[in-house]
């Protein structure tokens, strides 16, 4: 094989043409990729009389359209573009789903986009979760977009974000270094239970410290170093603590704080606060930040009352950190 020695995604490109990088990924992701009839990881090398099968997988036909949506536009220059994001929304269309997004508002706007090799992303360096709200990054052209993905590969974006999750944390702060992967048993979900023992797993570091305890839950500032899909809620959910309002992994759908019955919150209470990195053309240092949502803050409300919480602590807590 010629191609011995390269890494495997990189091998089905140059065979499959039709696949982008980014499907290609996908694809090894969802283990549609078979090395030698195993999942392979896109990391793997591959080796003389190696066999490579791609399964086959149809995808709907989508194309990102212009669409007319609202967005809170937190910071712009001539690369960059950083949206506070509702949740709800998705950042780019997928299948099932190709109006509403984050894309189809970007490109309402009139305005270029760069254009990555997959044409539902112009634009889009990183994501968040539909059900996450907060700070996105979108490059305006391809000098931008590579110099914005080779920093996420670097870890040199600073990402804070904002999340309660059910139970008192014990400790003050904590690291979380659990691997990630998909979880076999429900394709929707990622897990990070025993996940170097499963394919495709990848090594994944979250950073929590506690801002305030509320009955049993507790309001945590999470860093994030790397950057895998459902890391946080993935993470957290390994601890016992899932996310407040994310029942994919495992919270309670409605919480009880002593006899009071707060209703569902209908999302999860994780929100990207924060976002530092540097200007693409001039290295000049820039750091945002986005409010907590209406939604998440009238949660807090009711929880601290229901709890018999002073709402000035939580206040202050919030305060020290937006």
């Amino acid at each position: 094989m010629e191609e011995a020695g390269q890494r495997l995604d990189r091998v089905v490109v140059q065979h499959c043409p039709e696949l982008s990088r980014t499907r290609v990924q996908e694809l090894i992701e969802e283990e549609l990729v078979l090395l030698n009839g195993k999942p392979a990881k896109d990391s793997q090398k591959v080796h003389a009389n190696d066999v490579i099968r791609v399964v086959p997988q149809e995808r709907p036909a989508l194309k990102a359209e212009a669409e007319a949506i609202p967005l809170d536009v937190l910071y712009e220059d001539e690369d960059v573009i950083a949206v506070n994001k509702p949740a709800g929304m998705n950042v780019h269309a997928g299948a099932g789903n190709s109006h509403g997004t984050l894309v189809n508002a970007l490109l309402a706007r009139g305005q270029s986009l760069s254009q990555p090799d997959d044409p539902l992303r112009p634009g889009i360096v990183h994501r968040l979760d539909k059900e996450t709200s907060g700070i996105v990054l979108v490059a305006k052209n391809d000098f931008a977009h590579a110099k914005l993905s080779e920093a996420f590969r670097q870890r040199a974006i600073r990402k804070i974000y904002l999340e309660l999750v059910q139970g008192s944390m014990e400790e003050e702060r904590g690291r979380i270094e659990l691997a990630i992967a998909r979880d076999p048993n429900r394709r929707t979900r990622m897990t990070a239970k025993r996940a170097t023992l499963l394919p495709n797993s990848r090594p994944a570091r979250t950073d929590w410290r506690v801002l305030a305890r509320i009955d049993a839950t507790s309001l945590l500032e999470i860093q994030l170093h790397t950057g895998r899909t459902h890391q946080i809620r993935a993470h957290v959910s390994a601890l016992l603590h899932p996310v407040v309002g994310d029942t994919l992994y495992g919270a309670a759908g409605q919480w009880h704080v002593g006899p009071t019955t707060l209703p569902a919150l209908g999302r999860n209470f994780l929100h990207a606060a924060k976002i530092g990195f540097a200007q693409p053309h001039t290295g000049k240092p820039i750091e945002l930040s986005a409010p907590l949502p209406a939604e998440l803050r009238e949660y807090l409300t009711k929880l601290s009352a229901a709890a018999g919480e002073p709402q000035g602590r939580i206040d202050a807590a919030l305060k020290g950190f937006l």
